[in-house]
């Protein structure tokens, strides 16, 4: 959806389509909180509409493999088709089978089989009243709404799931699915329909090439600097907020990789920042719940685990939001996009710089740039709650400062670090074997758990059980398991849920 379909969208739709795709994940979100008795309807609502959307995309992909056989068109299209089946048909089971069962999830299969074929045979005139163009926001629409229920699926049989015992085998199940999107990805599809997204690929993998030896890098100063005393537990609050905000393993990024007036610049405003947060005594969102004894745990293990889910959210984001087809040249338009982003999250130190990096790649403003070093890592929801309404405007204060300043200064530099190929691909095999040991490690719900730390204050909860109380108490006793922890102590983890569970029954 985010990599494939979205940058699709966008390409036809503009930007508003972005307001529909939200339209879709939470209008459902905000309908069962208002109607919260009916809750479970208005989820299967939801999932018939994007089990919906699904089988009517299933035609336009039966007659865009018509299209492969066009002069000029690559038969690998047609491949493309067939091959992206596999996942889009495990999701369709993986969805369905445990609310309604195997013989209608069977049933809609056979469906996706057959409209593909009338797709194929009714060829393009079915294409010219579907076609993309014609259907793009209620596509976008629908795109929400399966995103919405991948997102809070609420996995039938709640008892069965016994919460932190299967993360290696969902961590490999993982790797294999990411592994066959790469592998679609980077196949050459050819065609005009599918130009848009070897573009995009390649732009992902480029980026990935340039950050990944500077992130290892990052990785050894963090070592470096925990063995050293500055750790995330150090009794200084300043301190502590230094390593929040910058690290400091964070600047290294900024120097190498966006320049040296960047630098100066993030460098001067975290630290204004950090000093108001220091003097005014706020505490700091999401601690570490427990650091490990060893420095080469916490730098390639622990930390990894906090920022890796970060570091790709920004990759991803700055992809759609960056993306030439969304219209936002304007720079106050581009700080209230991020602003809206950054809101109900709270990214980490690596994950902002990697963030404005992609931002400034995508030939984003320097002051959208300059606006995201300082304002990511401590302009959420979360942080705000922590503060009264004289923090909150001195905060604004300096970073409404930090935004005149980078109006009126040029930051950009082209004396940014440029390290041969080789370097570069070994640097991106380190880092996917890091963040595929930490996927397997914690398991994917565990490892994406970060990034929905302010969204999640209440479990979502979808009664699919014989009594809302019962699904409500599992649900936050597995919530309490699987939030509690990110490091290497992974037994304490496992304990700790496996005394819910028994609590609950």
């Amino acid at each position: 959806m985010l990599i494939h379909i979205l940058p699709e969208l966008l390409e036809h739709g503009g930007f508003i389509t972005l307001f529909f795709v939200l339209l879709g994940v939470w209008g459902p979100t905000a309908s069962e909180k208002l109607f919260h008795r009916y809750s479970n309807i208005t989820h299967n609502i939801t999932l018939i509409l994007g089990i919906g959307g699904l089988l009517l995309h299933t035609i336009t992909d039966g007659g865009a493999m018509v299209l492969a056989q066009q002069e000029g068109n690559s038969t690998l299209l047609a491949l493309g088709v067939i091959m992206h089946r596999l996942p889009v048909g495990v999701a369709i089971w993986w969805l369905l089978k445990p609310q309604v069962g195997t013989r209608w999830a069977s049933v809609v299969l056979a469906a996706m089989m057959v409209l593909t074929a009338v797709g194929y045979f009714a060829g393009e005139h079915l294409l010219t009243q579907l076609s993309l163009e014609n259907t793009v926001y209620l596509q976008a629409f629908v795109t929400g709404s399966i995103l919405h229920v991948v997102l809070h699926q609420p996995h039938g049989h709640q008892h069965e799931d016994k919460q932190g015992k299967y993360q290696y085998q969902a961590g490999i199940g993982s790797l294999l699915g990411l592994g066959l999107l790469a592998l679609l990805l980077l196949m050459d599809t050819g065609g005009h329909e599918h130009a848009h997204q070897d573009h995009g690929s390649e732009q992902f993998v480029s980026w990935l090439l340039t950050i990944s030896p500077i992130l290892l890098v990052s990785y050894v100063i963090a070592t470096s600097r925990f063995a050293l005393g500055l750790r995330p537990s150090h009794a200084s609050l300043g301190l502590r907020w230094l390593q929040r905000l910058a690290g400091p393993e964070a600047l290294l990024v900024t120097l190498l990789l966006l320049g040296p007036w960047f630098a100066l610049y993030q460098t001067l405003g975290l630290l204004a920042i950090g000093i108001l947060m220091t003097i005014t005594q706020v505490k700091i969102t999401d601690p570490h719940p427990a650091l490990p004894d060893s420095a080469w745990r916490f730098g390639f293990g622990h930390l990894v685990d906090r920022s890796a889910p970060w570091i790709i959210l920004s990759l991803v984001l700055a992809n759609l939001i960056g993306h030439p087809s969304v219209p936002l040249e304007n720079p106050a338009l581009q700080v209230f996009i991020l602003l809206l982003v950054f809101l109900p999250m709270r990214f980490c130190n690596l994950g902002t710089v990697i963030l404005a990096l992609a931002l400034a790649y995508s030939g984003w403003s320097e002051i959208a740039v300059a606006f995201t070093l300082l304002a990511a890592p401590v302009v959420s929801i979360g942080q705000l709650k922590l503060m009264n309404w004289k923090q909150g405007l001195m905060l604004g204060g300096i970073l409404l400062a930090g935004l005149m300043v980078a109006d009126q200064v040029t930051l950009g530099s082209t004396n940014t670090l440029h390290l041969p190929d080789t370097m570069n691909i070994i640097g991106l095999i380190a880092i996917i074997l890091l963040f595929g040991a930490s996927l397997l490690r914690l398991g994917p719900r565990q490892f994406l758990s970060r990034l929905m730390i302010n969204i999640k204050t209440a479990p979502h909860v979808h009664n699919h059980a014989k009594g809302h109380e019962h699904d409500t108490g599992h649900s936050q006793g597995s919530s309490q398991g699987s939030s509690h922890s990110h490091s290497h102590e992974h037994s304490h983890s496992h304990t700790h849920t496996a005394d819910n569970d028994t609590q609950h029954k």
